[in-house]
């Protein structure tokens, strides 16, 4: 009786808990577990501002099928659970992608996670905030709680404002060299906008080539979508140089890539005499390519740029078909091959460059080096050594003309060689005035206030002002800073000479530019007109018909009611500007005298013109926030309003921007840090470790006395642009391939070509920079080129200087 009595009131104690058991079990997260390694994977964990959009973007292009071996499992930290559409993102890709429900902050959710044992912990930002910088501090803020619990982890963070990645340098376990790195936003997209005002169509090329895309062209599309939509599924990859090509100098290897593999070879990473970090060296000029050199590709795939590892003089020298350079027997006699490859590659170079006919020598002699263990490979990303770019050139002897001119003054010699300078006066100018800041790699000017370089209406339209830059700024007095500074520094890179600066004319609220101009006080030729860049009147008054570019900007921060209106502004100004006529008040300019300087006048495509009547031919760039919105820019185009950005005519023809271009740099740093490293070199005009150490004191551009060393800092590559329409390479022009104008241009001039600016209508026989025009990324060897082709290069720029004197 007793057990009985006993049974029921413990099923009766037990009936009772049974609703407080299913509330206990139903709480549960099913996203509150561990990370389990089961199959002995690498992971990086991915946190910050995690979305369903944000997710989806980034799964993309991280595991595209043109990626090598990505057997890498994705981790995702946040504190809230995924809606029904995230979660039926994350069923799809359940093999390769976790999420868990925790905080960046809560030492026990990094452990859940397993970020110290992490391949790499990846921060993404909100691109979409309304408060930048509260969105940067939130994300350094996880970034030391990451740090504090592992101090080895590797850390790529996005940061939305550029003055913020300062504080990034406070963490005392940040560091550069064991591969953390950071992606500045407002950086980056106004530097691509900057090159743009340099290069028409650059940015566009560049977003292009750091983003995975497959490129296939399609009968249903215009001939010029197809040219483009090939050219976007080029890529940019390393390789390791086979040991055929140790010897030759880079415009030999350049070549033989070209012609033979069919690959673009951009740059090298150069060892320094001193045994310093290696850095990467961009068309460097004269130097000879030591053993296991590591060189940056652009090609459709990894499995392509391997053919510059497997390529064996032996064994491929009378291959024709690039698809049939696999690995042979030879590579098992590497350190045989790499002795014979030493003696006979500086005679491989010799052919190619020459078609067999013997030159006088043009490069310094080779320095012996030993075998050095093989770089890692891309996909193995532990904690690479950061490197440094430098785009400046190795000198080299100068070859003596048959008929010499009368002698040149020559400064003592540097690295073993004489170096041209300027007259003495000039040269003594240099040494007492400071004209570069204390880095050499860009223009300074003393401190000037904003009120010597304010104009009103009168000032401005009395003001001669041709192949200029109009800034059109939409923002309100306490609208976030965008960061000007990162647009106009770019444009005052050292390695043009002061006259070649264009003017920077900024339209808007001169009370929002007066909190941006601690930034901008130390950079030469800047002008503001306080108005507005929808009136009409302002826009005359600056000459926008006779602009090398007008960029279109907004700082104002997006409605949360609809995101979609947050590129009004934007789009009505370019929409006005398009619709104005200039007929009636264009003036004439005179044009200057042809320069019998054959690579000066290659490059000067687009100014010392008249102006363009209407306004639909003025050269435009405008910054969007939305991507759908690109749909209004143009009237003519027949985009479908879900087309991909990178889709749509106004992208093509590099007529508009948007940030969200950026998201793929998150996986190309991940991947292969290089290749960040050498796209902001390229997009910022030469920013150095050591500026940005100055810039984060918060004082701006420091002045600095030239010096030989600074001043040697001006000699590195630029993007230039380069008409075939005259100049010494018309003649390529006329019907002639793409691969003769690489050639001769790399050989000639030391100009590499990475691709054309090509007129939308093929229609057009005559030169009108205005027309539209559309990219062609790294066009296939036998290309045909037209007269009215554009095509992107890296200058030489002391090669200029030299020539020009």
């Amino acid at each position: 009786m007793f057990l009985i009595l006993f049974i029921l009131v413990g099923l009766a104690l037990f009936a009772s808990s049974i609703p407080e058991i299913i509330d206990l079990i139903g709480t549960r997260s099913k996203y509150g577990g561990c990370y389990k390694n089961e199959r002995g994977r690498r992971h990086i964990v991915v946190c910050g501002h995690i979305t369903y959009e944000s997710v989806s973007h980034f799964l993309k292009d991280f595991l595209h099928e043109d990626r090598e071996d990505v057997d890498v499992e994705v981790v995702f930290l946040h504190r809230a659970e995924p809606d029904l559409e995230f979660e039926g993102l994350l069923k799809r890709q359940h093999t390769r992608v976790k999420y868990f429900q925790g905080s960046l902050m809560n030492a026990m959710d990094l452990e859940r996670a397993k970020v110290h044992e992490a391949d790499a912990c990846l921060v993404l930002a909100n691109k979409y905030c309304p408060d930048p910088d509260a969105e940067d501090a939130a994300n350094i803020m996880r970034v030391i709680s990451m740090k504090n619990y592992c101090e080895e982890s590797r850390i790529i963070i996005q940061l939305m404002q550029y003055h913020n990645k300062a504080y990034l340098l406070n963490i005392p376990s940040w560091d550069w060299k064991q591969g953390d790195d950071v992606i500045c936003l407002a950086e980056l997209k106004l530097g691509f906008i900057a090159q743009s005002c340099l290069a028409p169509g650059f940015s566009t090329m560049m977003a292009n080539l750091f983003a995975m895309r497959s490129g296939e062209p399609s009968d249903d599309m215009q001939a010029w979508q197809n040219d483009y939509i090939q050219g976007t599924g080029c890529e940019m990859y390393t390789e390791t140089l086979s040991p055929t090509f140790t010897g030759m100098t880079f415009s030999q290897a350049s070549e033989l890539c070209f012609v033979k593999l069919k690959l673009l070879l951009l740059a090298v990473e150069v060892r320094p005499d001193d045994g310093g970090d290696t850095k990467i060296s961009i068309n460097p000029r004269g130097s000879k390519i030591p053993a296991n050199t590591v060189g940056f590709f652009i090609a459709q795939s990894a499995e392509e740029v391997k053919r510059a590892w497997y390529y064996c003089k032996a064994c491929h020298e009378d291959v024709k078909n690039e698809n049939q350079i696999k690995k042979c027997k030879c590579k098992n006699f590497i350190g045989g091959m790499m002795v014979h490859s030493v003696l006979k590659s500086q005679q491989i170079g010799q052919h190619i460059t020459t078609d067999g006919k013997p030159v006088q020598p043009n490069g310094v002699a080779a320095t012996k080096s030993g075998l050095q263990p093989p770089p890692t490979a891309v996909a193995k990303t532990g904690s690479p050594v950061k490197k440094s770019v430098s785009m400046k050139e190795e000198s080299a002897p100068e070859i003596v003309p048959e008929n010499p001119r009368a002698p040149i003054r020559q400064d003592p010699m540097r690295n073993g060689h004489p170096v041209i300078v300027q007259p003495a006066s000039d040269f003594d100018f240099e040494k007492t005035e400071m004209k570069y800041d204390s880095t050499g790699m860009f223009h300074w000017t003393p401190a000037r206030s904003i009120d010597d370089c304010i104009l009103d209406r009168n000032q401005a339209a009395m003001t001669v002002l041709n192949g200029h830059v109009v800034v059109c700024l939409f923002a309100h007095s306490d609208s976030p800073l965008i960061g000007l500074r990162n647009l106009v520094m770019p444009l005052r890179a050292s390695n043009f000479h002061f006259h070649e600066l264009k003017h920077v004319v900024i339209v808007g609220a001169v009370d929002y530019i007066k909190r941006e101009w601690k930034t901008l006080q130390n950079l030469p030729k800047i002008s503001v007109l306080n108005g507005s860049p929808l009136s009409r009147a302002d826009l005359r008054a600056v000459n926008v018909n006779l602009c090398d570019m007008c960029v279109i900007l907004s700082a104002k921060v997006p409605s949360n009611d609809d995101p979609t209106l947050a590129d009004k502004e934007a789009i009505l100004a370019s929409l006005n500007i398009k619709a104005m006529t200039f007929g009636d008040i264009i003036t004439n300019i005179e044009s200057m005298g042809d320069s019998k300087d054959a690579l000066n006048n290659m490059g000067d495509t687009t100014v010392k013109r008249p102006g363009p009547i209407y306004g639909t031919n003025v050269p435009m760039i405008t910054e969007l926030v939305n991507d759908s919105n690109v749909q209004f820019l143009d009237q003519d185009d027949d985009d479908d309003p879900d087309t991909e950005l990178y889709l749509t005519q106004p992208f093509a023809c590099g007529t508009a921007f948007a940030v969200s271009v950026l998201d793929s740099l998150m996986s190309t740093t991940y991947f292969n840090q290089n290749a960040l490293t050498l796209i902001r070199s390229l997009i910022t005009g030469g920013a150095t470790p050591e500026l940005e150490i100055i810039l984060a004191e918060g004082a701006g551009l420091r002045g600095g006395y030239s010096t030989p060393d600074t001043l040697s800092h001006r000699d590195r590559c630029r993007v230039g642009q380069i008409s075939l329409s005259d100049g010494p390479l018309a003649t390529f022009g006329e019907g002639r391939k793409y691969q003769d104008l690489f050639v001769a241009s790399l050989r000639n001039y030391g100009m590499l070509c990475i691709g054309l600016y090509r007129l939308r209508d093929a229609a057009l026989t005559t030169v009108d920079a205005t027309s539209k025009r559309y990219v062609i990324t790294n066009p296939p060897f036998d290309f045909g080129l037209l007269p009215t082709d554009q095509v992107f290069v890296f200058i030489h720029w002391n090669k200029r200087q030299s020539t020009s004197q």
